[in-house]
This record gives structure tokens, C-alpha cells and sequence, in this order.
């Protein structure tokens, strides 16, 4: 009985359950300096590691060019696959076909040469 788990009733309702969780400080004046200064440094980072990117111009006037060689080739894909599985599904489909024939002539032979008993009543 000590196991027994009784639910409460006065459980308040779930759209409180994570009140208590928030942080509802505000950051301190040293704190929002250094994550502006962070943001600032990443910034300055990414802007030099794109502007070390060479021939930006020319990969920017080939982009529709590439995305429609990309869209091409995955509508080939599907249709490549589409063909491989309707192969695979033929060869499947007459092995499975080639084993039920061999059961049912197996099964009629067997049917056809067995010997009925014969019920001798005295």
C-alpha cells in the first residue's frame, strides 16, 4: 500500500509549471558589454572569412545555373530509382511466383497419388 500513488487534486494547472524557471533579472552593464563585444568580434570574423572567398562574383551569376543542374540531377535520381525498384520488384515477384507453382504442383502431386484409406467395417 505504501507504493500506491494517489493523484492530488490541488496540483496547480501546466501553463504555470515553468513560472518559477524564468529568469526575470536584468543583465548587468558588464555582462551586455561583453556579449556585444563577442558579437562584434564574430561579425568582423565572418565578414573577413567571406571577403577571402575568391570570385564571389562569378559564383553568385552561376547560382541559378547550379541550382537547376542540382534539380535535374535529383529528378534523374528518382527516376533512376524508380526503374531499379520496378527490376527488383519483377525479379522478386517471379521468384515468389516460381516458388508458389512448384508448391502447387508439389502439393497436387501428392494429393493425387495418395492412397485412400480404405475403412474396413466388421
Amino acid at each position: 500500500m505504501a507504493d500506491l500513488n494517489i493523484p492530488n487534486l490541488n496540483i496547480k494547472s501546466d501553463k504555470y509549471i515553468f513560472k518559477k524557471k524564468l529568469n526575470l533579472r536584468r543583465k548587468s552593464k558588464k555582462r551586455l558589454f561583453t556579449e556585444s563585444f563577442f558579437l562584434v568580434t564574430l561579425s568582423f570574423l565572418i565578414v573577413y572569412i567571406n571577403f577571402l572567398i575568391p570570385n564571389k562574383k562569378l559564383l553568385i551569376q552561376n547560382m541559378p545555373m547550379a541550382f537547376n543542374k542540382s534539380f535535374l540531377l535529383i529528378v534523374d535520381l528518382f527516376l533512376y530509382l524508380y526503374e531499379i525498384f520496378l527490376v527488383i520488384f519483377i525479379f522478386t515477384s517471379s521468384f515468389v511466383a516460381m516458388i508458389f507453382m512448384i508448391g502447387a504442383l508439389n502439393r497436387l502431386y501428392r494429393v493425387s497419388k495418395r492412397r485412400s484409406k480404405q475403412i474396413i467395417y466388421k
